[in-house]
């Protein structure tokens, strides 16, 4: 059986081990892969596990040979799955494996933005302390999130767990899903979005993007928000309309942003969060922790195992 990884690297830059999936058959692995290289270095293959470059209707129809498409993430958009299944080809995902990994994260920006503790290890390091008059100085406000309410938009494994997190550190926590879990975690109070936004202090996003749902922040719904409230996102870039939240934070009606994803990624040089006042973006690294990747490769692993054994799980095509 010959199996392709089409773009391993993101995955697995180095530290971690590929020997389990070679004792499943003879692997080929490309750190990453131009559109115009897929069908030839997919063209021998049973197998191909891809994390972010598209397998389209065209794409899986140029392939014959291939039986089984594992995507090594949640999200699986990049797979045209009805045309797969039509072809017989089994696809499936890793439904969860970064939840504490994401949710730590939310809170990696939420302290950045409330304490802004790299601001002032920078000022230190150039000499500030050094000069000040005081034995302590801060730039910035720095604010007790205890006293702050989180709002939190999708009650999925991510959203629960951030919630659980924010309640840890005294937080009242706000939520809103369409389909909540039942029963309701204790604590979580479950209100409508606007409702949400406008008496939250911090409004984090937990939930799949969808024809729906995209640029559910728009410029309406920020202006319902505090003008010292925080938006951070961990989830989809694309829930966010990009230009409107540039403008709310310009014109300071919003406090600030930390954004791990972005509508397009990597971005333009031209997106108007890269500059915007009090916006803090890191490159969609929330899922990549070497504990959390070594979690997905094993799902994977274990995804294709299961192939083999005729007992398919995580099955997105059916």
């Amino acid at each position: 059986m010959n199996i392709v990884v089409i773009d391993g690297h993101t995955l697995n830059p180095g530290d971690l081990s590929w020997e389990p999936l070679q004792a499943l058959g003879d692997c080929t692995f490309y750190p990453r892969t131009p559109a115009d290289l897929v069908i030839p270095r997919c063209a021998q293959a049973d197998v191909v596990l891809t994390n972010k470059v598209v397998f389209s209707e065209e794409i899986i129809a140029a392939l014959p040979r291939l039986k089984y498409i594992g995507v090594t993430a949640t999200g699986y958009n990049i797979v045209d799955v009805e045309a797969a299944r039509r072809r017989g080809i089994v696809v499936t995902n890793v439904p969860t494996y970064a939840t504490s990994s994401v949710a730590q994260m939310v809170f990696a920006h939420l302290f950045n933005l409330t304490l802004h503790v790299g601001e002032h290890a920078l000022g230190v390091r150039d000499g500030r302390w050094c000069r000040s008059p005081d034995f302590c100085y801060w730039d910035f406000p720095i604010c007790d999130v205890s006293e702050l309410v989180m709002g939190i938009v999708g009650l999925g494994r991510i959203g629960q767990a951030t919630a659980a997190a924010a309640m840890a550190f005294g937080m009242k926590v706000l939520a809103t899903d369409p389909v909540p879990p039942q029963p309701l975690p204790a604590g979580i109070e479950l209100v409508g979005l606007e409702e949400l936004l406008r008496r939250s202090d911090v409004v984090s996003l937990h939930c799949p993007l969808t024809p729906q749902n995209q640029r559910l922040i728009n410029a309406a719904r920020l202006a319902l928000m505090k003008p010292t409230a925080l938006l951070i996102n961990t989830s989809r870039g694309g829930l966010i309309d990009e230009q409107a939240l540039a403008a709310a934070l310009r014109a300071g009606k919003i406090a600030g942003a930390g954004l791990d994803v972005l509508s397009v990624e990597p971005p333009p040089p031209d997106n108007p969060l890269l500059n915007a006042p009090n916006c803090y973006i890191t490159p969609h690294i929330a899922w990549a922790t070497k504990q959390a990747r070594q979690r997905l490769l094993a799902a994977v692993i274990a995804n294709l195992e299961a192939y083999l054994a005729g007992q398919p799980q995580n099955v997105v095509s059916a």
